[in-house]
């Protein structure tokens, strides 16, 4: 909505350039008077319902009883209202609720903060020196508990019947347990929508990772209405391919080949890897999987895998699902090559949980997670360029279980 420059300039006239943002300036002014409306006519409406019932009960009607100091914060800074209050005192205002203590959008702030990794004394130094607000750090920590509800909510909420990909990977958080600091596995799960759209099914949290855990995560995820996935790409973790087909039969289980790269790096010298890398090409780039066969016999017989013999083992150990990647043309391979769908979302999970250095519950870790999973899913709002030639392959290799209109 446009405002009318002369309303800018009558807000303007006399007012201090330098206090103009602060609380005790312009922007606080315009605050407090936009509140106090907006309580009025809410008190106004009020007392017009109660009149109505009033006049047909032919009882007395209810009305205005003066006026209540409330001290509210804001992103600004302190605020204090005129809260109207009626005789009766069956007013509750919306908008600045009894008990409220914080205007709206508020809270929302410290989320905001608090997902993008500031600790909760970070939080409150940055509410002191921008805005002159003394927040305690109970205010903020009871302010970021409030969004576990809808973590619980978002974890069990129903899924989509069909994803084209899952892709599924853990990483390691400090969590204490019994006054002892264990590093526990946070499971995550990302799923690709037939036309594209990229949604994190689900987190969850465990002592450590292994198939089981998985089989369980794979039943949840088919209680909440998931019939089918297409491709899951996982990173080579022993029974994992097992625990998928128990649940989902039909799913094709790719290996991550960036995973598989790393791992065997992990047998080659520093000076080395880049070089070893090299000759690894090979396999994953083979045009077949009877020629990335070849190529891992002759990686096997040259001098890196005479060398480093753990790794043609590495692959062999892995070959039953690294083969299928090699059935699809370029436009899928490029996107099931990697689960770096996953792994950028972990990266910027790491650099959040870093400053923490450990969490006090599993709680506390999976609502900052979850946190930074929401501020992360909210970029996503177009599929990744290489989709749209990658659907027409899906529906070719997929048939009807590729059908977008379930």
């Amino acid at each position: 909505m446009a405002i009318k420059k002369e309303l800018v300039d009558e807000l303007l006239k006399d007012a201090d350039p330098k206090k103009v943002f602060g609380s005790e300036g312009l922007l606080g002014d315009i605050k407090k008077a936009l509140a106090e409306r907006m309580l009025n006519a809410e008190l106004d409406e009020h007392l017009a319902a109660e009149s109505a019932e009033a006049d047909s009960a032919a009882g007395a009607a209810n009305h205005r009883n003066g006026y209540g100091k409330k001290t509210v914060l804001t992103d600004t800074g302190k605020v204090e209202l005129d809260i109207p209050r009626d005789r009766r005192g069956s007013f509750e205002p919306q908008l600045i609720a009894k008990y409220q203590r914080r205007f709206p959008g508020f809270d929302e702030k410290i989320v905001s903060m608090y997902a993008r990794g500031m600790s909760v004394r970070e939080i409150q130094g940055h509410l002191r020196e921008l805005y002159g607000i003394e927040a305690s750090p109970q205010l903020v920590s009871t302010v970021t508990d409030a969004v576990l509800d809808e973590v619980a909510k978002w974890q069990s909420r129903p899924l989509e019947a069909v994803y084209a990909i899952v892709f599924f990977d853990a990483l390691r958080v400090k969590i204490r347990d019994e006054g002892t600091v264990r590093n526990k596995a946070v499971y995550l799960a990302v799923g690709v929508l037939p036309e594209g759209k990229k949604d994190v099914l689900g987190l969850w949290i465990e002592q450590t990772e292994g198939a089981k855990f998985w089989l369980r995560v794979m039943t949840e995820l088919k209680n909440r209405g998931v019939a089918d996935v297409l491709i899951t790409v996982v990173d080579g973790l022993k029974g994992f391919p097992e625990a998928i087909s128990a649940v989902f039969p039909q799913a094709q289980v790719q290996t991550c080949i960036v995973h598989l790269i790393r791992y065997s790096m992990e047998f080659a010298s520093w000076k080395e890897r880049k070089a070893v890398a090299g000759a690894l090409k090979a396999i994953y780039r083979a045009e077949t999987a009877q020629a990335a066969q070849g190529a891992l016999e002759a990686f096997e017989a040259g001098p890196w895998g005479r060398k480093y013999p753990a790794i043609a083992a590495a692959w062999r150990r892995n070959w039953e699902q690294v083969i299928p990647f090699f059935v699809y043309p370029p436009e899928v391979r490029r996107i099931i090559y990697t689960t770096n769908a996953i792994e950028s979302l972990n990266s910027r999970v790491r650099r959040s949980v870093r400053a923490r250095g450990h969490f006090p519950t599993d709680e506390a870790a999976a609502k900052l997670i979850w946190l930074v999973l929401r501020e992360i899913s909210r970029d996503w709002k177009m599929p990744p360029i290489t989709w749209h030639a990658a659907r027409a392959q899906f529906a070719i290799l997929f048939g009807d279980r590729f059908d977008m209109t379930r």
